[in-house]
């Protein structure tokens, strides 16, 4: 049975305030949480129903169905929620492709970015300190276990860029024909925010900007979702090159 005391622990890290006081954060359903136990991420609490196989696993709470809905944030809870620690940053290696996120606000698209880099072999993110928190439980769950193979940092974007020896490329609507640009091996490709766009700063910055043509007759699509264009950018820089 859950305490009232884990009931509200549970609760309160759908904000980003207690999950950095707590550095603990959910993940929920058979796959997510099997792939987290599966890697580096250290488990606090596993909190399951009696049709999950638990026998090996020392923290845990056997909770009913209807306990489980009361703490999970899914429309269908799949047999289990678990806790885990928010594991310290790691160093960013600067000499291989990585993904800069200028304020991106949405959690499915952080998510589904963090996917798309598995897919590609993409290791490394580097995000500004006000794109959405990696921890957000819809951040999480979009990853679909990706979470656990790919690092994602957070810090002072500019400075990073500014810092880096590797070309920048910006995805940009006024920028080079995609298909008509040479893409390097290495670089850091920069994706900016759902409404604006990259940040004036950022776009002062020594950069190669590109963008993915419309091919459209009418040609009247204002924009891709950044997600969406992530994939399709991340395809070309990888299209010549094996991991």
């Amino acid at each position: 049975m859950i305490s009232k005391n884990q009931l509200k622990l549970i609760t309160s890290l759908s904000q980003k305030k207690y999950r950095t006081k707590h550095q603990l954060f959910v993940v929920e359903g058979i796959k997510m949480v099997h792939e987290l136990l599966n890697s580096t991420f250290l488990l606090n609490h596993l909190f399951y129903t009696e049709n999950f196989e638990a026998a090996t696993i020392n923290n845990k709470t056997l909770i009913s169905q209807d306990e489980l809905k009361k703490i999970s944030n899914l429309k269908t809870p799949n047999k289990v929620l678990a806790l885990f620690e928010i594991p310290p940053q790691k160093t960013i290696q600067k000499d291989e492709l990585i993904i800069a996120l200028d304020d991106i606000n949405d959690p499915g698209n952080l998510g589904t970015i963090i996917r798309l880099c598995d897919w590609f072999g993409v290791k490394q993110i580097v995000c500004s300190t006000n794109t959405v928190d990696l921890y957000n439980q819809k951040v999480v769950q979009a990853t679909m276990g990706s979470l656990s193979r790919v690092q994602v940092n957070y810090t002072h974007l500019h400075a990073f860029l500014s810092d880096s020896t590797l070309p920048i490329y910006i995805a940009d609507m006024n920028g080079q024909n995609l298909y008509e640009t040479k893409l390097p091996k290495n670089g850091i490709l920069v994706m900016g925010n759902e409404a604006n766009g990259i940040s004036k700063e950022i776009n002062e910055l020594d950069n190669h900007k590109i963008t993915i043509p419309r091919f459209g007759d009418t040609q009247q699509t204002e924009s891709l979702n950044v997600a969406t264009a992530t994939a399709i950018l991340l395809n070309e820089f990888r299209r010549n090159f094996k991991n």
